[in-house]
């Protein structure tokens, strides 16, 4: 067909014809001739108000009043689905009339039958009424009776009066043994859990006719179906609201109870929520709220403080408060000389008593300058003791920041800044070992700055002093600037109150028992006071300032050391003075059992995805238990973190348990039980514990430096790698032929091309550079002769063990496989 035949072409642009190309697969195009249709405009009849709608008005045989451009039949189906929108509509308003007619007559039947029996209730109370007091008259009419035969009887002269009565109190008596009988059926008959007739010693014991005792919340849904049952039906009850205590930990049944659902309702929820947890586990309070909220109830915190109310904190009046030491915290970088200038602040030798020269607790020391005193704490600087160097940032109200002149900020310098800045406390840059050939004060500033700290010299705020330990270089500026510090911060305290400290530190001493460095923040802590203490409980026994010497009491801002508690606290627990010895008793306890039910709480709550990873990591990783005992708490604590970090996906260090003191029979027992060694740290093993662990076979190794322990259980973990197989090249040999040998199979005729071919080494078929086998070889001769290699350039004869499948010109590639010992980074 033709493109000009007679017919119009497509219309797609304005102005006329034109060519449009279309582009087809594989580079073809072709040219089309296009033109635009002329768009149709509807001109409005003048004079004509708003457009009437399509068909309105309209006859269909009347061509003048139709729209231009439709025809008979297209007016004709317009005219006839207006019809039947019409028709429609007029059917859906009457099926909507109807409807609405039969729910008013359906709330009306109810309303009637709602009354008729509220009327059919009040007659059958009407009825009881009546009867019961029919009843009564009769009982009434009965005794008068018995009152009126009794009465002639007591006249001598009636002979016959005994039998009188009897026939005249028969009736009465029959009619009180017929409603006795009643009552005693009815009873046996009804269903409201009560007792009827003697409790007997069995149902006694077993807790009523049902052999076990209903709780709360089944009686409360037994009562609920007895009310429902009264009214009259199975009317749906509306769900009851109730506030749900929610403390910390709960166990399952437990919060079932509380919210009067069903225990079996709790844990199919728990487990709806991907929580295996059965009714007798304990959950935390988290999760028991997701499920309170789903049941639709509403959850009221329970805090663990209730039974800690009698540790109130009192806002002290101002006409109370005294002035009070500075705490001054010395921070830094490890080996920036912190101890040293605090030692020459002190003039006292605290590094020779530090192993190797480094501070690995925290100390707590008083000093006098111009009949004031202020408070140091040391903390150490090694990365293992960062926990402790947050704690002490905490109790502080002066940091000093010890950097030295040649070494310029480290990493541990500003993780100091950073603890500083955390609890909010001024610093004063101590810019030590001035008297070094290579210091660099004005370095030292320059690179604070990088770190948001701007000293005096740079325009800023931050006090600087350039001091020399060794020399005593700018001391007595240092100790100024302290001063001046504290007057601006204005410290004060009550201490004419009950104390309040923190625990600093913390030990097991063999001759004193649990002893605690406790920096007393306000009040005073008197000799004989009953505090409770993080976990633990006691009655000050004696105190004991940093000059070793016993005081009968300690003010706000004094470090002593305090005796009587009945186990080593946590370091940065705090310390309160309480009224009597049951209350600290039973804070103490309450503290335990919350802080054992949450780590139940934690290991009870565990997810399927949780089990099945943890299931996963345990099959491929290797573990290296190890029983750690250290002299004090902060040391115990920080060789645990310092464990956790060592390790990969394959190995990990895991720390059976860690605790302060010697090292006794029973940590051997655990030792010798799971396999591990036992790290004492300032420790040693008491006669009975070396017995065992001679007996036993345990290895008991003491530690004075954290170095040397840290990088002893990484090279121990190093020896539980699999090592790593490394693959050599050592040949290849290229297939001239193949023969087949009776007794052997196919023998490759070969000349090696390159390197080396051993008999013991490993082999790979290549076949057009891809591997067709890996194995090793099963012969490999030269001439008739079994050798243990051939040379380069040399023919031999190779079989392969357990395959056959080898061709001309195949390449053998030649290597040796070397093990490598792997080390923890």
């Amino acid at each position: 067909m033709s493109e000009d035949d007679g017919k119009k072409t497509l219309g797609v642009r304005r102005g006329g014809p034109g060519n449009v190309k279309q582009s087809f697969s594989h580079g073809r195009t072709k040219n089309v001739v296009v033109e635009t249709k002329r768009k149709r405009v509807m001109v409005p009849k003048p004079g004509g108000g708003s457009q009437p709608k399509p068909g309105a008005g309209l006859v269909a045989g009347d061509p003048s009043k139709r729209p231009a451009g439709i025809s008979d039949a297209e007016m004709e189906r317009r005219m006839k689905a207006l019809q039947q929108a019409k028709a429609r509509e007029a059917e859906d308003a009457a099926k909507r009339e109807a409807e609405e007619k039969a729910r008013a007559e359906s709330r009306a039947r109810r309303r009637e039958e709602a009354e008729a029996k509220d009327r059919e209730e009040r007659a059958r109370e009407e009825a009881l009424k009546a009867k019961k007091d029919e009843d009564a008259r009769k009982v009434r009419e009965a005794e008068e009776a018995a009152k009126r035969a009794a009465a002639p009887a007591e006249a001598p002269a009636a002979p016959a009066a005994p039998r009188g009565p009897g026939k005249l109190t028969a009736a009465p008596r029959r009619e009180a043994d017929n409603d006795r009988d009643n009552k005693r059926n009815k009873n046996r008959g009804n269903d409201d859990g009560r007792r009827s007739g003697k409790l007997t010693l069995n149902q006694a014991l077993s807790g009523g006719e049902g052999g076990r005792q209903r709780s709360m919340a089944a009686m409360k849904r037994k009562q609920e179906r007895q009310r429902q049952k009264a009214m009259g039906g199975a009317v749906e009850r509306e769900k009851v609201v109730r506030d749900v205590q929610l403390p910390e930990v709960i166990v399952v049944s437990e919060l079932a109870n509380r919210m009067a659902e069903r225990v079996a309702d709790v844990v199919k929820s728990l487990m709806t929520n991907g929580i295996m947890a059965t009714q007798t586990q304990t959950i935390d309070a988290d999760t028991a709220e997701l499920i309170i909220e789903e049941f639709g109830h509403k959850v009221v915190r329970v805090s663990d403080s209730d039974v800690e109310d009698v540790i109130t904190e009192i806002e002290d009046a101002p006409e109370n408060l005294e002035a009070r030491p500075p705490v001054i915290t010395v921070m830094g970088h490890v080996d920036h000389g912190k101890t040293s200038l605090l030692d020459a602040i002190r003039n006292a030798r605290v590094v020779a008593g530090e192993a190797g020269g480094i501070t690995q607790h925290i100390g707590a020391y008083q000093v006098e300058q111009n009949g004031k005193q202020l408070t140091f704490l040391d903390t150490p600087g090694h990365a293992a003791f960062t926990s402790m160097r947050a704690r002490g940032a905490q109790v502080t109200d002066i940091v000093i920041l010890v950097v030295a002149a040649d070494d310029a900020v480290m990493p541990q310098t500003i993780e100091a800044i950073n603890h500083a800045k955390a609890a909010n406390v001024p610093m004063i840059v101590a810019i030590n070992k001035i008297d070094r050939p290579a210091a660099n004060a004005d370095k030292v500033r320059t690179d604070l700055l990088q770190h948001e700290v701007i000293v005096e010299k740079m325009s800023g705020e931050v006090q600087d002093v350039e001091v020399s330990a060794i020399n005593g270089t700018g001391l007595d500026q240092l100790l100024e600037a302290i001063s001046l510090q504290s007057e601006l911060l204005e410290l004060k305290a009550n201490p004419n109150r009950a104390a309040r400290g923190a625990v600093i530190e913390a030990q097991l001493d063999v001759g004193r028992g649990p002893v605690a460095t406790v920096l007393v923040e306000t009040g005073t802590l008197k000799q004989g006071d009953i505090f409770v203490v993080g976990e633990q409980w006691g009655k000050v026994r004696a105190l004991v300032n940093d000059q070793g010497e016993r005081v009968k009491e300690a003010g706000p801002s004094v470090p002593v050391e305090v005796l009587g508690l009945n186990g080593t606290p946590e370091a940065g627990d705090v310390l309160n003075v309480t009224e009597t010895e049951a209350q600290a008793r039973e804070i103490a306890e309450y503290r335990a059992q919350a802080a054992k039910d949450k780590r139940a709480a934690a290991g009870a709550a565990t997810t399927l995805e949780q089990l099945m990873a943890n299931a996963k990591a345990d099959e491929s990783m290797t573990e290296l238990p190890i029983v750690v005992k250290a002299d004090v708490q902060g040391s115990a604590e920080a060789i645990s973190q310092a464990m956790d970090k060592i390790g990969n996906e394959e190995v990990r260090v895991r720390v059976l348990h860690s605790g302060v003191g010697a090292i006794t029979e029973s940590d051997i027992g655990l030792a010798e039980a799971s396999g591990a060694p036992v790290f004492g740290f300032n420790v040693r093993a008491n006669a009975t514990a070396r017995n065992v662990a001679n007996q036993k076979g345990v290895e008991i190794r003491y530690y004075s430096v954290i170095y040397d322990l840290v990088d002893d259980v990484k090279a121990a973990a190093s020896g539980l790698l699999s090592a790593e197989i490394k693959e050599n090249f050592i040949g290849y040999a290229n297939i001239k032929d193949v023969f087949k040998v009776s007794n052997v199979g196919k023998v490759a005729g070969c000349l090696v091309t390159e390197g080396v071919a051993r008999r013991s080494a490993g082999v790979r078929l290549l076949r057009d550079n891809v591997v067709i086998h890996e194995g090793t070889l099963k012969t490999l001769k030269r001439f008739k002769d079994e050798v243990p290699e051939v040379q380069s350039g040399q023919e031999c004869g190779m079989a392969f063990e357990n395959y056959d499948d080898i061709r001309a010109n195949d390449v053998i590639e030649i290597f040796e496989r070397e093990e490598v010992e792997r080390t923890l980074s």
